[in-house]
């Protein structure tokens, strides 16, 4: 039996609780969160018998295998190594850290000590993204030259999820101080991992970031600035030598949450495009005749999802990923997008 503890018990905590409670000899002992009536409120709805608002009484009383760490972006680096120091296995919640300073910390922490370490990157839930991973780099489509990576929201051009000014849980996304690293930090961090799963390390990139006038009559809302960036765009080039777009919006109307990458190689193209499948893909490739290319729609095979793989990797103990150095990586591209607007240059990662 696995023993584990659900850290931070806000709205994505919920699915957390779900995934696990379906896996075989997996027992949630507690939950935790600062919020101790939100703790309390999630332990009935969940059937968790054991509630903290202390993380680290928790560790030490429950003693558990594991962690699953839903806090808020900012506490997953001081609350990851709180759980690492202990030598318990952790899942964290995207993006590993803040900053690439503070992930690579938790990688050597994770490393030390031995645990298990993933990332929850969400979009690797898909199966389709999955084969089309394997089907590149296994060189089914040739060596890689172009990729097309992008991520598509509307909330600031439509009501798709509410209007965004009147629901704090999206208001507070475009400011600041209020934590927000803007679009790039939000889901930047989706479409980097998206497309380096497939097409490998970035070598370098060129980034430009955008704040626009929100169309509201004022650029502050409860002593909130509406300053952080709301898109990006970003030229990149491989370790490979393939070079790439990347790009975001939160303005981009028609797209209430759009995620596609396309990867042209020598021999083929593969194309993933959620919006249509999460476990379909598109392949153009295997002609002997490359004249009569066509693209074909094809399923993909079921896969097991994070949950399921970090379960199995503190089984086996072999470390399966989106691992702390995944992620860690992603953080130096984001960072590197944010310089390369502050310089006006191409940044070396």
């Amino acid at each position: 039996m696995i023993r584990l503890c659900v850290l931070g018990t806000g709205g994505m905590a919920n699915a957390h609780a779900r995934e696990f409670k379906k896996i075989k000899d997996v027992k949630i002992v507690a939950c935790c969160d600062i919020r101790r009536e939100a703790a309390a409120k999630f332990a009935e709805t969940h059937g968790i018998p054991a509630v903290y608002a202390d993380l680290g009484k928790m560790l030490d009383k429950e003693k558990p295998d594991a962690v699953t760490n839903v806090t808020i972006d900012a506490a997953h680096c001081l609350t990851s190594l709180e759980i690492i120091k202990r030598k318990i296995h952790v899942l964290c919640e995207k993006p590993l850290a803040t900053n690439a300073g503070d992930a690579w910390k938790m990688v050597a922490a994770a490393k030390k000590a031995r645990v298990i370490n993933m990332v929850n990157f969400s979009y690797r839930g898909s199966c389709a993204l999955q084969k089309v991973s394997e089907i590149v780099r296994k060189g089914t489509i040739g060596e890689i030259r172009h990729v097309e990576a992008s991520y598509l929201q509307s909330w600031l051009s439509s009501a798709d999820w509410g209007i965004w000014h009147k629901k704090p849980g999206m208001l507070w996304r475009c400011c600041k101080k209020a934590g927000s690293k803007g679009d790039l930090g939000d889901i930047g961090v989706h479409i980097f991992d998206f497309m380096t799963f497939v097409c490998g390390d970035i070598r370098k990139l060129d980034c430009r970031l955008k704040t626009f006038d929100k169309g509201i009559g004022t650029d502050k809302i409860n002593g909130m600035k509406l300053d952080a960036n709301d898109s990006f765009c970003a030229l990149v080039e491989f370790k490979n030598g393939a070079i790439g777009t990347i790009h975001s919006s939160r303005w981009a109307t028609g797209h209430a949450n759009s995620l596609r990458l396309r990867v042209f190689g020598t021999e083929g193209a593969v194309c993933i495009d959620l919006d249509k499948s999460w476990g379909e893909y598109e392949i153009c490739a295997g002609e002997k005749d490359k004249t009569a290319f066509k693209w074909k729609t094809v399923k993909a095979p079921k896969t097991p999802n994070i949950y399921q793989r970090f379960i199995r990797s503190i089984r086996t103990g072999k470390n399966d990923l989106p691992d702390f150095a995944t992620a860690a990586k992603v953080q130096d591209y984001l960072d590197s997008c944010f310089k390369s607007d502050d310089t006006g240059k191409t940044i070396k990662i």
